[in-house]
């Protein structure tokens, strides 16, 4: 979602800049009549700040539809109203007015009719499912029928989770909604006579079809067949089984087709993912036809049918496999929770935060973060990026319940939903990924789609305060013996010490084991100097950051603790202008 902010005085410049700390790789440009329409179709969310009305003149020659147009929001110069101008709900303009509101401790101007009387908005919400629609056109009569009846009635033929205001009824033709993969909902009835079952003679005008992408498309063809043939022969087949092109969700083949250039370019053009399967892997499915010539071509008894069965989890396939030319089609209806390999119940975020500050989190992990419905974390962690989640369902244990934390987040993406498991510095350094891994495992096979999101570690963070101590080979231990027997730590400490490894102790010292630093140092006195440079460093880069460069000899003197890192120099490292510095080894190689 590429951001532009456009502001013309310096007080809206000042604005933009603030704005930064929320969207950090956002395009700030002194407004131009002229450079608008240059960034409206590159940039999904632009944001004003100036009068609304001239943001109304500039872009009104660019407005389009709702599906394509960007989000627009307006704000004033104080930062005091966030209004809501162009594509409330698809766009996601009345969400960005949110959460820049909240962000700037200002209010957020909603005009949107759904909003206004508290009711859930239809294409949002069809979004938020992965619902289609696909007769957009009528959108506005059914909204303004919904308005003023205050309930919208829904006809549906997969299972899903209702708002309280979206009534299920039974008959179709009493229904605002349809969601389902049939092109009609009607046809089979009209073939029916009158007496045994309804029609759509007689029926509620302006339905909206939403289309749910739940068809898994089984492809088996013919070297070099076309991607035009191919989709042709994709769309024909579901026509003639009154299925909608609109919910297919990928297609599935063998694995030896995925190079094929027709089948690639026809999966790229609509972006379905290719599942594909090995020839035992296909074999493996019983009930299919066989097909000598697929077998001699393939070594897969057949390819389309036992394709689409193994992609969607399906027990049966909707479409058993149709002929056209030089394809064979077949379709099966995804199956919401299965063993299938596309199956998954929810995300998982695991996203590092870093030393602590907005400023220091990336772009993308802001994103992971805004996009989750629940947040989960240590309340340290959750209360220096409380601007993020504030408009958040969010779950806070205490600094030894990382089992717990990460238990539940699992256990909340599994329902279906989007959730952040929130590390400081790195997940995959001393943190949290390792143990949602261990706890996922134990899940079987229906998982939640998982993404870990690296973060600025404490080392990183460290080292940067202190100059360049990371320069050569280095080791992190932690001196924590909560979870490693502290025989083993001074193991790994003689052997870090004994290597000359510039080395990072995390977890240095706690109420519970004050000894631990001093053992620590005391193993490396055996191997370095008193005068080994130590740097030390607390908070790193938050309000309450303390940096001392220190030695060996002199280490202990200094107050440590669990939110210390502390790191010791090597044999060459040394001090210049209060930096800890370890050499390369340019300097035996090159002239510096």
């Amino acid at each position: 979602m590429h951001i532009a902010i456009f502001y013309i005085t310096e007080n809206g410049l000042n604005l933009a800049k603030r704005l930064r700390g929320l969207y950090p790789d956002a395009r700030i440009e002194k407004f131009r009549s002229d450079i608008v329409p240059k960034l409206w179709d590159d940039h999904r969310r632009l944001i004003f700040i100036m009068a609304a009305g001239i943001v109304v003149r500039t872009i009104a020659s660019l407005i389009n539809d709702k599906k394509t147009d960007p989000a627009v929001v307006v704000l004033d110069e104080a930062g005091k109203s966030a209004i809501s101008l162009l594509s409330g709900h698809i766009g996601g303009a009345n969400d960005l007015a949110r959460e820049i509101a909240v962000f700037l401790g200002g209010d957020a101007i909603i005009t949107t009719a759904s909003d206004m009387n508290n009711l859930t908005a239809i294409d949002l919400w069809a979004d938020e499912n992965n619902f289609v629609i696909e007769n957009m056109e009528i959108m506005p009569h059914v909204a303004t029928r919904y308005i003023n009846n205050g309930a919208l009635r829904i006809y549906t033929e997969i299972e899903t989770t209702l708002p309280d205001e979206f009534l299920r009824v039974s008959d179709p033709r009493f229904a605002d909604v349809f969601i389902t993969n049939k092109k009609d909902v009607y046809l089979k009835r009209q073939q029916c006579s009158s007496a045994e079952c309804s029609t759509g003679s007689c029926h509620v005008k302006e339905q909206l079809y939403l289309r749910p992408e739940n068809l898994i498309i089984g492809i088996g063809c013919n070297s070099n067949t076309s991607a035009d043939e191919i989709e042709d022969s994709v769309k024909a087949v579901l026509n003639e089984n009154n299925l909608s092109f609109l919910s297919v969700h990928s297609i599935a083949t063998i694995n030896i087709k995925t190079d094929e250039a027709g089948l690639k370019a026809f999966a790229e053009k609509y972006n379905f993912k290719i599942n594909a399967f090995t020839a035992d892997e296909l074999n493996s499915v019983e009930g299919v036809s066989r097909s000598e010539a697929v077998f001699k071509a393939t070594g897969a008894n057949a390819v389309s049918e036992p394709a689409a069965l193994l992609a969607s989890g399906a027990s049966e396939l909707l479409i058993q496999k149709q002929k056209k030319s030089n394809v064979t089609i077949a379709a099966a209806e995804l199956q919401r929770f299965t063993d299938s390999p596309i199956c998954r119940s929810g995300k998982l975020f695991i996203v590092g935060t870093g030393p602590g500050g907005i400023e220091h989190i990336t772009p993308y992990a802001q994103k992971a973060i805004k996009n989750s419905d629940v947040i989960v974390g240590y309340g340290t962690y959750l209360n220096l990026i409380q601007e993020l989640i504030k408009d958040k369902e969010v779950i806070s244990t205490g600094m030894t319940k990382e089992v717990d934390r990460c238990k539940k987040a699992v256990e909340l993406a599994m329902t279906g939903k989007a959730v952040a498991v929130i590390s400081g510095g790195d997940p995959g350094i001393y943190a949290m990924a390792g143990l949602v891994f261990e706890i996922i495992q134990e899940q079987g096979d229906i998982l939640p789609e998982i993404e870990v999101i690296p973060g600025i570690s404490a080392l990183n963070a460290c080292a940067a305060r202190l100059g360049a101590p990371l320069m050569h080979d280095f080791a992190a231990i932690s001196l924590s013996d909560r979870l490693t027997p502290w025989e083993l730590i001074e193991k790994r400490l003689a052997a870090a010490a004994s290597a000359d490894f510039v080395t990072i102790l995390y977890n240095p010292k706690s109420m519970g084991r004050p000894e631990h630093i001093n053992n620590a140092r005391a193993i490396f006195l055996k191997h370095r100097s008193t005068e080994t440079p130590v740097g030390i460093v607390k908070g790193a880069m938050r309000e309450n950051e303390s940096i001392i460069i220190t030695n060996l000899r002199d280490m202990l003197n200094y107050d440590i603790d669990m939110q210390t890192a502390v790191i010791i120099g090597n044999s060459q490292t040394f001090i210049f202008d209060n930096r800890m510095i370890t050499p390369r080894g340019y300097e035996n190689k090159y002239e510096i």
